[in-house]
């Protein structure tokens, strides 16, 4: 009877650890299949932001997109073709030089992106917004927006991405500082084309607007902020901090200069889309309260970012 209990719990305790590994494994199917969405939706804007806006408006931003425009203005060659094929010879290039350290993602993106850019561009033959200024600001945003969003999932669009990668590994220059020349270099030679300074201008407006739109949405929503709670009712709004929020909350004592009196002085630090439910709590428990709220650059620990 001992014996038969003992198998029972021992294949009890196998059928359950079976079962976790099968549930662990199902999540991360979910959440690759996930992933592979947001970047085809990425794909789908960048390639409608360009398609849309700059090429028709005779426009032009970085990257191998912007390579691939120039060649479309001056040949009619598909900008779509373009693309796959640049992006073709770099990864073979890439993966002699700096091995397979390439993932699944980025070679899919490039051929998803290629495909989207023909297929949009079949179909659309007039821009959406005539007005070239509003062209350029729409056109940046959409493709920074993609971009960022390709970014956050892992994945990549290649292009001069890869070229950044392989110059980096024999030169000690910042990948960013290879892909702003690069970019510069491509939209400077809009100029050979059209011969138009105005167009020039454009292409670099396309290129900031896009790269402050790629630094938004990659650290728009991991930016932390600090809170300083000063209240007399400081352990009522501790205790729902931490049942409605799940942060954490530290009590720092501190001495009014003017009362001489000890207070408890809450500080909490949060992800700044959290901060509209502190203030509602504080403001709910204690409408007198006097709070401080500060950016901080980096949070690193439990429930913010690794130490790398």
């Amino acid at each position: 009877m001992g014996c038969n209990g003992q198998l029972y719990h021992q294949n009890k305790a196998y059928f359950c650890t079976t079962n976790s590994m099968i549930m662990r494994r199902q999540k991360t199917i979910t959440d690759e299949i996930k992933s592979y969405i947001i970047i085809t939706f990425g794909l789908f804007v960048m390639a409608l932001g360009w398609t849309a806006f700059l090429i028709p408006n005779h426009l032009l931003g970085g990257g191998v997109s912007g390579i691939a425009t120039l060649l479309y203005w001056s040949t009619g060659l598909s900008t779509g073709i373009t693309i796959l094929a640049v992006n073709t010879v770099l990864i073979l290039i890439a993966l002699r030089i700096l091995g397979f350290g390439f993932g699944v993602k980025t070679i899919y993106s490039i051929v998803v992106l290629s495909g989207f850019f023909s297929l949009l561009q079949f179909y659309i033959k007039e821009p959406f917004v005539t007005d070239r200024f509003m062209s350029a600001i729409i056109g940046g945003v959409l493709g920074g927006f993609s971009i960022g969003i390709v970014f956050t999932q892992g994945g990549s669009t290649g292009g001069t991405d890869i070229i950044a990668m392989i110059v980096n590994k024999y030169k000690n220059i910042s990948p960013g500082k290879i892909i702003l020349s690069l970019d510069v270099v491509i939209i400077s030679g809009s100029f050979l084309i059209f011969q138009s300074v105005e167009t020039l201008v454009y292409g670099f407006v396309i290129m900031v607007v896009s790269s402050y739109t790629i630094d938004l949405v990659l650290t728009g929503n991991k930016q932390s902020v600090q809170l300083f709670i000063f209240s007399s009712k400081a352990h009522q709004i501790a205790d729902r901090i931490g049942n409605e929020t799940g942060r954490g909350v530290t009590f720092i004592k501190g001495t009014g200069w003017y009362t001489k009196a000890e207070h408890d002085i809450l500080m909490v630090i949060v992800r700044k889309m959290e901060s509209p439910q502190l203030f509602r709590i504080v403001r709910e428990e204690d409408p007198e309260a006097f709070v401080s709220l500060n950016t901080v650059m980096g949070v690193y620990g439990k429930g913010f970012d690794i130490m790398k």
